[in-house]
């Protein structure tokens, strides 16, 4: 799958806000978008770029699934 990108490398103003359940959850939606670019051909190092350039992450999903990806 490539290299991992942790949540906490968001720095703490995001992760110390978040409970262990809300932090397991992101993880695990993060984790599925991944997979999901993966099989659409689109590696996480450009989902991080398409995100920084200003992109939110549901439109990131939208230009996933619009590249013929499907969630399941």
């Amino acid at each position: 799958m490539g290299e991992a990108y942790p949540v906490t490398s968001g720095g703490p103003e995001l992760t110390d806000s978040l409970t262990c359940t809300q932090r397991e959850v992101l993880e695990r939606a993060v984790a599925k978008i991944v997979l999901l670019g993966a099989r659409v051909g689109v590696s996480a190092d450009h989902m991080i770029l398409l995100l920084k350039s200003g992109l939110t992450p549901g439109e990131l999903v939208e230009y996933l699934l619009a590249r013929g990806g499907d969630i399941s």
